[in-house]
């Protein structure tokens, strides 16, 4: 791996983070070139290079300053253990990981885990958890698919990432208790800080990022209003930043801008019509400095 002074990220090369990352790291104008095979790629418009690794791998490489910085999925990262900072929620790769139960089973309460051999690949966390609950279980440490654990007879329960949950339904097993919430974060190594040049590319990094995530949540309205609306108007929307106000060319109305958090639209749509407003327009945005 060549030292060329660029600041290195680590990202998933394969597998449900990938995508999203490499999606994330082009909105941020990023020319990321094709990788095919290859391990590391510098970023043609910036002083970063990114490596692509196995998740599992990530957080240890970023724990021990191969990689400055990693894109992991939450439970990668708990799993782990390491010893690095989370910087940010990223907003993909949501999924939950949970005990499962066969369906003819009835799990009242977090109590009834007493006992009970549980199946997983995320033992650590696991353990953790029935700790923080005080539940005295057996944990079977599997690390390929567990769904199958149950019914083999090798455990009663299993723990295990699930999305839509039909595989658990293949395997004739019902989601029960949440155990993690997890989703895509960015990490960093505890001492880049000590790093100043690579620090400040860092500082350039995270802007970029921050900013095409707050334009992904947020959707700039427009409109048009009569001007004896106007306070009921402002009292509606949900802005960021005060809105702007601009006159038209009709003397009794006015133009309305403002940049609203996208999932706000469908709940004030209604009460802005009823308060006058027309013309009403939701575009995206593709980046927003604040």
């Amino acid at each position: 791996m060549s030292n060329n002074g660029n600041l290195k990220l680590a990202i998933q090369k394969s597998g449900r983070l990938s995508e999203s990352s490499l999606q994330l790291l082009r909105n941020c104008n990023l020319d990321i070139e094709k990788f095919n095979d290859r391990l590391v790629v510098s970023v043609r418009n910036f002083k970063l290079d990114l490596l692509f690794l196995r998740d599992d791998d990530i957080p240890e490489y970023v724990q021990d300053g191969v990689a400055e910085l990693g894109i992991v999925g939450q439970d990668v990262l708990y799993e782990t253990k390491a010893d690095v900072k989370v910087i940010k929620k990223l907003g993909f790769g949501r999924c939950s990981l949970r005990i499962a139960i066969p369906e003819n089973d009835d799990l009242r309460d977090i109590e009834d885990l007493n006992g009970k051999r549980i199946a997983t690949s995320f033992p650590n966390i696991l353990k953790d958890f029935l700790r923080q609950n005080k539940i005295d279980a057996k944990i079977v440490n599997i690390s390929g698919s567990v769904e199958a654990a149950p019914s083999l007879g090798i455990a009663d329960y299993i723990c295990d990432l699930v999305s839509t949950g039909n595989t658990l339904k293949l395997n004739k097993l019902k989601s029960s208790i949440s155990v993690l919430e997890s989703e895509a974060v960015l990490i960093k190594n505890k001492n880049l800080k000590n790093h100043s040049y690579k620090y400040q590319i860092f500082l350039k990094l995270l802007s970029r990022i921050e900013s095409v995530l707050n334009a992904k949540n947020s959707k700039y309205i427009m409109m048009n209003v009569p001007k004896k609306s106007l306070n009921d108007i402002l009292q509606i929307i949900p802005s960021l930043k005060s809105p702007t106000v601009l006159p038209l060319a009709d003397d009794e109305s006015l133009a309305v801008h403002a940049v609203i958090p996208a999932e706000k639209f469908w709940e004030i749509v209604d009460d802005l019509k009823s308060a006058g407003a027309s013309g009403i327009l939701l575009l995206p945005i593709e980046n927003i400095i604040i």
